[in-house]
């Protein structure tokens, strides 16, 4: 068996830990992160023995180029910098790789500039912070970077269902994604965050798009739907993948509540690792272990 994947980890390093603290305390919302030295933020080598430890083969970090310069409830601060990806994945072939995060408000501009980031295989998708831009998944602003994803041939991965911030949450609706999947049947759109409360809708979009899949990030197996679990055992097979959305989850206690879900093993590879691996064809390509 391959080892795990996880598609969303936010930087890791405990550079991060007071940039949550500080968000989670000026909106008074119920988010914890994980804490203490077996799950919570680690340095560099401190974090590669836990995914040694644990059977994590590579780790996907939504990357932009300034974090620091981003605002505190900016999503953008929480995401690891361009310039430190670069390092990771030199220092450490196949254990890190990237999603180039997009700004829709930056037009073509910002198109062209996805088209550049995706030029060096250490990103392997675009990212796209649903809620910070209040946008719906089928708002013309995005069209222009899913036409990047089909140029270059990666997929997208976006928040979906409701915002953790204090962010509208109605952009994230999972149907949003039902014109774009048609308009573009070669994109990999990976509905992020189980889709919750609108999990079935998200389920519908994914068995009704071959090219449209699920991903768990943010939410550990115990917090899973009944409808989610029946669907990765079943006809959904394949089509959806494990994330932490870390600190949010740690990967030792999304890990350790897998035995509960009761999957066969080929189920529970798909959802480690497989589906990812074919989402992400650059993995295979040499982005992954």
């Amino acid at each position: 068996m391959a080892g795990t994947i996880d598609y969303w980890c936010n930087a890791f390093t405990p550079t991060y830990r007071p940039r949550w603290a500080q968000a989670i305390e000026r909106q008074g919302i119920p988010l914890k992160v994980r804490e203490g030295p077996a799950d919570g933020f680690a340095d560099v080598p401190e974090f590669l023995a836990r995914m040694d430890g644990l059977g994590v083969d590579t780790v996907l970090l939504p990357s932009v180029d300034d974090p620091d310069g981003a605002g505190g409830l900016d999503y953008e601060s929480f995401a690891t910098s361009t310039e430190a990806l670069g390092r990771l994945a030199a220092s450490h072939p196949g254990r890190f790789a990237g999603l180039w995060t997009v700004d829709p408000r930056e037009g073509y501009r910002g198109a062209r500039r996805a088209v550049e980031g995706l030029g060096d295989e250490t990103f392997v998708g675009l990212h796209l912070h649903t809620h910070s831009w209040d946008r719906a998944f089928d708002h013309r602003d995005l069209y222009p970077y899913y036409a990047v994803a089909a140029q270059c041939d990666v997929p997208v991965v976006m928040q979906s269902g409701t915002s953790g911030g204090l962010m509208p949450s109605e952009c994230g609706r999972p149907i949003g994604i039902d014109r774009p999947a048609l308009y573009f049947p070669e994109v990999r759109f990976v509905l992020s965050h189980t889709g919750w409360p609108w999990g079935e809708e998200a389920i519908a979009m994914a068995l009704k798009h071959p090219n449209v899949l699920l991903g768990t990030a943010a939410y550990p197996p115990r917090h899973w739907s009944a409808e989610l679990v029946r669907f990765a055992k079943g006809p959904g097979r394949g089509k959806v993948m494990f994330g932490t959305s870390f600190p949010v989850v740690g990967h030792r206690h999304a890990l350790g509540q897998m035995e509960a879900l009761r999957l066969s093993d080929d189920a529970r590879d798909d959802l480690l690792g497989g589906a990812a691996r074919k989402a992400f064809t650059r993995l295979a390509a040499g982005g992954g272990r």
